[in-house]
């Protein structure tokens, strides 16, 4: 069997969300109406990841998650729990080439700053993490968002120049507050953790940039503002940590925000971002060729999304193996892995397929990861 990359935790993962079971989303939204309070809703989260976990370790896939049960959306785990934040509902999402018109679209909602941003002071995902690594002997992480959703659904009005009058202050302390969180996870013992930056993807799609160029943004510059904050967010990380970056390109629903290949970003992007592992979507069109990964560094391991989590249909084997073997061409096989595009469940409803589909799913990124690397 070839060895694992240094970098890579195992060659069959997951990006993190799962299909919220029925009494969580019951939990949840009673919880939104005021009916139902924190710690009952979280009593209920525990018996579910409990069940989830077990599930999670039957299917054979290398790398356990809470199933992100304990957010509605996913990032909202995170960023409202940093002080100085706020949010506000949107009408629109105002980037989005895809569901931006749509009447039952998914909108984002908006993050502003309303006072200096600082961490909390204990790891904010740290309870969750704690919960699930004294359940599993499987290697766990934790996701999270990536410092470009503080800034870029609300585009120039994410920073109140009240408060930061000097936008690099702004990126300072959205900086500082990963360095806090990482430190505090690394401390309980959490040693990988996933930024999720689908934000990312929207610079691959020319309507989504033209968008940007319209509220006042250069996206060139921009791109580089999020690449060096996630750069300074993860600079003081242990050395036996691992940082996983995840990209795609909408997933809510079952449904895509951008479209456009990694070409566009990927000079940019992977020589450039100082992560571990990339996890990137590759189960359709939209995300483009494979030739791109030769632009990431030799130290650096990929995990393909190349099943995935949008529809019920379970894919080929062989036409997976076909496609690793097509990767292959670009980034040595030893630094590769394989696991669905994106998670289950975006958001608190999740995609448009049953829980039966979901493991079906993730069997399949286990039997293919065992058989392809078997020898």
């Amino acid at each position: 069997m070839q060895e694992v990359s240094m970098t890579l935790i195992a060659r069959a993962d997951q990006v993190g969300s799962l299909l919220r079971p029925p009494l969580v989303t019951q939990a949840w939204k009673a919880f939104a109406r005021d009916e139902l309070d924190e710690p009952d809703r979280r009593s209920i989260e525990d018996d579910a990841i409990r069940t989830s976990i077990r599930q999670q370790e039957e299917t054979g896939i290398g790398v356990i998650t809470d199933g992100e049960f304990r957010r509605d959306v996913w990032w909202s785990g995170f960023i409202p729990y940093v002080e100085g934040i706020e949010l506000f509902e949107a009408t629109q999402s105002p980037f989005a080439s895809n569901v931006a018109e749509k009447a039952d679209a998914y909108i984002p909602k908006l993050v502003r700053t309303a006072e200096p941003l600082s961490h909390p002071g204990n790891a904010i995902m740290g309870d969750n993490y704690k919960f699930v690594a004294e359940i599993t002997n499987h290697a766990t992480k934790v996701t999270i968002p990536a410092p470009s959703r503080f800034h870029f659904q609300y585009g120039v009005n994410a920073i109140d120049e009240a408060v930061y009058p000097d936008r690099e202050q702004f990126w300072d302390d959205v900086t500082q507050v990963y360095k806090s969180e990482i430190a505090g996870l690394e401390n309980l013992g959490c040693n990988f953790i996933q930024i999720d930056d689908p934000i990312l993807s929207f610079f691959c799609d020319p309507t989504a940039t033209e968008k940007m160029k319209n509220d006042g943004e250069n996206p060139e510059a921009l791109l580089k503002e999020y690449i060096d904050a996630t750069n300074a967010a993860v600079s003081e990380r242990a050395c036996s940590t691992t940082v996983g970056l995840h990209i795609c390109r909408g997933n809510a629903r079952s449904t895509w925000a951008v479209s456009g290949g990694y070409a566009a970003i990927a000079e940019q992007v992977f020589p450039l971002l100082d992560v571990d592992v990339f996890f990137l979507e590759f189960d359709d069109e939209r995300s483009g060729d494979f030739g791109p990964l030769q632009l990431i560094p030799a130290s650096t391991s990929i995990v393909l999304g190349l099943v995935t989590s949008k529809r019920p249909e379970l894919e080929s084997p062989d036409l997976l193996k076909r496609r690793l073997d097509q990767a292959s061409q670009y980034a040595d096989p030893s630094r590769l892995g394989i696991s669905p595009q994106c998670g289950f469940a975006s958001i608190l409803e999740g995609n448009l397929l049953t829980e039966e589909d979901q493991w079906a799913k993730l069997r399949l990124v286990a039997e293919v990861a065992e058989d392809y690397w078997a020898n």
